[in-house]
This record gives C-alpha cells, structure tokens and sequence, in this order.
C-alpha cells in the first residue's frame, strides 16, 4: 500500500495512497483518517479527503512539518480499531428525462439504448460516495456503468437546476445548486443537498453510497414542495 507524504505549500501536507479511483483505496484513506481524528494531534486544522489523497492542513507555528510528519507515519502504523463504521445507502429519488433530464436522449443514442434502459442502468447499482466538493454538497460518486460514459459537453451551459443528475465521461453526480455545467443532464432530483440553515447542512458525506431511484413528475413536484421536512431513506450497506 503506498504511503506518500509530500508537502503542499507552507501549511498543508498531501498523503498519497495510490493514483487509481478504487474503492480499496478509498477505504484506505477512510480508516487513516478515523485514526488521524482519534489521535487528535494539536496543529491540524481539518483533512479533505479526495479519491487517492488526503490533504491535511496545519498551523506551522502550533506543529513543525518535521513534527507532524512523524507523527503521520506513526499513526499510519498504529493498528487502529477493528470496527468498520457503519455504511449508509442514500435512496436519491430522480425524475429522469424530459424537462428535468434533457440530455437522456443523447444518453440512449450516443450507447445505441432505449431512454428506458439508460434510466435502469444508471439506476441499478450503489455508487460510492468518494469525496465532497467543487461546491457546497457535491458528490463525486463511483461506479458508473461502462455504457453510460458519454463525453461532457463541447459548450457548457450557463447553468443547470439545482438537483441535477448528470453524467460527464466516466461519472456521475448530483449538482446542489443553480451553477454552470458541461455534463450531460439525464433527470433531476427534487432532493436538498445543501441546506445552510440547518443544523447538518450537508445530506450526503463521503465513504457512504446513493442509490439512484426513478419516480414520476407527481412524485417530484410533491417531494419538492415537502423541501427539507422530507427525510431521505436510507439503509446499511451489505
């Protein structure tokens, strides 16, 4: 297992665990980081996971880089604890094509498909929530299904709903908010990610799963009039 830690600027350090997106490596980072928040080494500021790396942010005058490297390496060498936390599936319901997924179509044309066999396909697996972040509640999710990787768009758009689904090569993902985009959007969700007032402003978190489930217009409109009363259902990943 690699183990690489590089500095990034005068405050920050990036602890490399591979250079695939892999769900190995992901659990990897995972169980590192539960071990760095137990150790709670003063200095440290806050850790960003992403899909290969976790960057670690440190105030020099509190923690030396030398200090801080060897203290990484030793809780990298720590057993640890056994216990696996628990895995979340977030049940994301999606209306797909139409006026809330307009690029379906190309989907379906593009892998030579029915609109309802994209809509299956994208909606038939759990995907791994890797990491958070472009925006506030983005989540970049593996496990896309080979014949759905489209390219992105040649001119992206202005900007797209908040709550689109979309697809951009070999992903997919949600978008929280009203932002310009160059992915192709196969339907929306009337699901908020990101809800600043509350309490947990974020729905999703990185190291849990969604699992994608199609509804009709009628169901949309009405889960999107409930707003942030509408509680998401979840289960535990098997």
């Amino acid at each position: 297992m690699r183990f690489e830690i590089l500095p990034l600027g005068d405050s920050a350090v990036r602890v490399s665990f591979g250079d695939t997106i892999d769900e190995k490596i992901n659990r990897q980072i995972n169980a590192f980081l539960k071990k760095l928040e137990q150790a709670r080494v003063e200095g440290i500021i806050e850790c960003v996971p992403a899909y290969t790396t976790l960057t670690i942010y440190y105030e020099p005058d509190v923690i030396f880089y030398d200090s801080l490297i060897n203290q990484l390496k030793m809780i990298h060498l720590s057993p640890g604890t056994s216990r696996q936390d628990r895995q979340l599936v977030y049940e994301i319901p999606v209306c797909y094509g139409g006026e809330y997924g307009e690029d379906l179509r190309y989907v379906a044309e593009y892998h030579g498909l029915g609109e309802q066999e994209v809509i299956d396909l994208h909606a038939d697996r759990e995907y791994l929530i890797y990491m958070m972040g472009f925006m506030p509640g983005f989540p970049y999710l593996g496990g896309l299904p080979e014949n759905l990787a489209v390219p992105r768009l040649e001119k992206p758009r202005q900007s797209v709903k908040p709550g689109a689904v979309g697809i951009g090569g070999n992903q997919t993902g949600i978008y929280p908010a009203d932002v310009p985009s160059g992915w192709r959007i196969i339907g929306t969700t009337p699901v908020n990610l990101f809800s600043p007032k509350k309490k947990e402003p974020f729905l999703l978190s990185s190291g849990h799963y969604i699992k994608f489930v199609p509804i009709n217009k009628e169901q949309f409109l009405s889960i999107k009039k409930m707003g942030d009363t509408y509680r998401v259902k979840t289960y535990e990943k098997r």
